[in-house]
Order: structure tokens, then C-alpha cells, then sequence
């Protein structure tokens, strides 16, 4: 195994090794590649963990065959070594026997490595002309980020990046999205040019919203650049109705309980997904009182009892989205030094979800309700 390792970096013909069957439970797996770093050659590792989060470990090329064959069977019971010239797995049997089937062949062509400053890719490159990001004012016509607007794009890019790895959307038949409270309705655009564009998949989009002005400004980009799928509505959210179920409802930035409005029309529409980032969080301000609770100490402090209501109301709503038959995550959307708002809520259908279940995280979410004293607008509306 020693020698396998380091004849295919030596040789520079390594794509990757990919480390899985991990002993420890809370790993998915590790997947290593060589960069640079300074010119110096290391193996970086980059190690994925079943709570969604990924950490990044850096090896000396040197002193990468000796670290990787030390893992095996003690961290890891199988290994895939991927080059330019075939493949070789390591397994390790449950009595603990090594077998190592080598593939590869004498030669192969070499791996271009990566700087570890790397550009980084983005969804929507940060470099090439996009029509709707010139429409909108994020780029100038040479595919340009304005520098005012660079925290929109950034926040854009995030967003699709996380969209692209929330579900496998069926590719077979027409999506119908939703994005309830789209304002200015950079995300309708974006989310809708995924689709689009970058996935080849048929959208038909409604994108909902008060301002009579910007939703006649935005059907008029979308005419423009020809988007004949993407359908901005003037009007109440409350008094829309879905044509179907939709497949995805989106939400960026919907202000205090006009949150838990796009969160209750999704649900009670039967969104198989939901990504929604909520604004300001007023409502449980107002109502949070001294019930004798673990809590009250905080609530002498106004921008602690803030901190307080925000986490808690992304957190009830979370709660309310499971015992509706959601699997939920809340994510960072944006680095917290761009924009507070940086919580996004994502959830997903789940179908086989038991009844049980969805019966003890109601019971949560009440008992958690009482103890704060709080009645949420999210429960009352749905």
C-alpha cells in the first residue's frame, strides 16, 4: 500500500483517493487530492461529516503515503485510488484481512494541480456576461460584477449552490416554482436561469409581490430577455393560490410573519421543497414575557432578548416544518460579516415520514410555545 501511494504521486498521475466504510459514524467519508500550496506539493483532505459540514486537512506530499496507509482499517475500511491510468481499491474485511486489487497500469498522463488560492467556481461564473445580471445591475455588459453589488452576487451564487445540492429535481417534465415576497426579485431571476440555462430543465415560475411598480419592471426584464416561463404576479400572498404543487417555493428575505406567510402557503400547497431566508423577527418581541422560565434572565437585556427571538422563531418554524412531514436543515446562506440575515431554512418533503413523528415534534413545538409564553403566527395559520 505504501509503495501504491507513493508511486502515483510521485508519478503525478493521482485524480483522487476517496476514503470510505468509516470506523467513526459521524463521517460520511474523505475525499484527498494533491494541490499546491507556496509550490509545495500537499495532499489535501477534505473530510465530510453526517451533520452537512465538510473540514479540510493539509498533507506534505511526502509524508502523505505513510499518514494514508496509517488510516486504513483503523479509520477507514475502504479506499478507491483514482488516476489517469486505472484504479486500485483497498478493503479491509471484518476480521480485519487487507486485500489490495491494483489496476493501474506503468503510465499515465499527469494531473494538472490546482493552487490552493484557487478561483473559485462559481454557479454563475463571476467573469462571463449573464443577461439578467446586466439587466439588473449586478454586472456591467462584459460580464463584470459591479463593486456595490458584489455581496448580491456572492449571495446569489450561495443561494443556487445550495439549491443544487438540496434535491434531485426531475429533469422528465415542466418544475413549478414558487418565490412568495420576490421584491426586487434578483433570486426569482437567478433561481429561474438555473433551471433554465444551466440545468436544461423546464420552469414554469410565479413570483409574488405587493410593489405594483417593480413586478411591472420585472415582467418587462423577464419579456426582454425572453424568460417566457417566468410570471411576476402584483398582490397579497395570503390571497394567492397555487396552480398545482409546487416543486420548489423560494423566499428571500420575506420580513417578520410575512415569513411564516410563505412558509403556510408552501405547506399547505405541498411543496416538495422549500428554501426560505427569514428578515427581521418582530413578532415574538412583542409577546415574549417573564413566565418564570430558564429564559428570563435574558430578557433584561434588549439585544440579547433579540438574539433570543431570532433563534427561537427560525427555531419553532423549524419544528412546525417537521411536524408537517419535512425533513428540515437551517444553514448559513452568507458570511454573517456581509448580512445578519444569513439563515436560511431549507426543507424537504418527506413522504415516508411516520405519524408518530410528526405527532411528537408538534408536542415540541406546543410545549416549547407555552413555556415562552408565545403564540407564533405560523401556527395560526396553519
Amino acid at each position: 500500500m505504501l509503495e501504491l501511494f507513493k508511486s502515483v504521486i510521485e508519478k503525478g498521475i493521482l485524480k483522487k483517493i476517496v476514503l470510505s466504510k468509516p470506523t467513526d459514524k459521524k463521517i460520511l467519508k474523505s475525499v484527498a487530492v494533491l494541490i499546491k500550496i507556496k509550490d509545495e506539493l500537499y495532499l489535501q483532505m477534505e473530510t465530510f461529516t453526517a451533520d452537512g459540514k465538510a473540514t479540510h486537512r493539509n498533507i506534505k506530499a511526502s509524508d502523505a503515503p505513510e499518514a494514508l496507509v496509517l488510516m486504513i482499517g483503523y479509520e477507514y475500511k475502504q479506499v478507491n485510488v483514482i488516476t489517469t491510468a486505472g484504479e486500485a481499491q483497498i478493503k479491509v474485511s471484518g476480521k480485519g484481512k487487507i486485500t489490495v486489487l491494483d489496476r493501474i497500469k506503468d503510465k499515465g498522463e499527469k494531473v494538472a494541480v490546482q493552487g490552493h488560492d484557487r478561483k473559485k467556481q462559481h454557479i454563475i461564473s463571476s467573469t462571463e456576461p449573464v443577461d439578467f445580471l446586466f439587466e439588473l445591475g449586478v454586472k456591467d455588459r462584459d460580464g463584470r460584477v459591479f463593486d456595490k453589488k458584489r455581496s448580491k452576487f456572492r449571495q446569489i451564487n450561495r443561494f443556487l449552490e445550495l439549491l443544487s445540492e438540496a434535491y434531485k429535481f426531475p429533469r422528465d417534465r415542466e418544475l413549478y416554482i414558487l418565490d412568495l415576497c420576490c421584491g426586487k426579485s434578483y433570486l426569482s431571476f437567478a433561481v429561474y436561469y438555473y433551471f433554465t440555462v444551466i440545468e436544461g430543465i423546464s420552469v414554469r415560475m410565479d413570483c409574488v409581490d405587493l410593489k405594483e411598480d417593480v413586478i411591472e419592471y420585472c415582467n418587462s426584464v423577464a419579456a426582454k430577455l425572453g424568460y417566457t416561463g417566468l410570471h411576476f404576479i402584483a398582490g397579497d400572498i395570503n390571497d394567492f393560490e397555487p396552480e398545482q404543487a409546487p416543486d420548489l417555493t423560494v423566499s428571500l428575505h420575506a420580513c417578520d410573519i410575512a415569513t411564516d406567510i410563505v412558509l403556510a402557503k408552501a405547506v399547505k400547497s405541498g411543496s416538495r421543497v422549500i428554501m426560505s431566508t427569514p428578515c427581521c423577527h418582530h413578532e415574538m418581541m412583542h409577546q415574549l414575557k417573564s413566565t418564570g422560565s430558564d429564559c428570563d434572565f435574558m430578557l433584561s437585556h434588549s439585544i440579547l432578548m433579540q438574539k433570543l427571538c431570532d433563534a427561537a422563531t427560525d427555531s419553532l418554524r423549524c419544528l412546525m416544518l417537521e411536524s408537517k412531514g419535512y425533513d428540515v436543515t437551517a444553514l448559513e446562506l452568507i458570511d454573517p460579516e456581509e448580512t445578519p440575515k444569513n439563515v436560511l431554512i431549507k426543507g424537504i418533503l418527506n413522504d415516508k415520514m411516520s405519524e408518530e413523528r410528526k405527532a411528537q415534534k408538534r408536542k415540541e413545538y406546543d410545549r416549547v410555545c407555552q413555556r415562552l409564553g408565545v403564540e407564533p403566527y405560523l401556527a395560526k395559520l396553519i
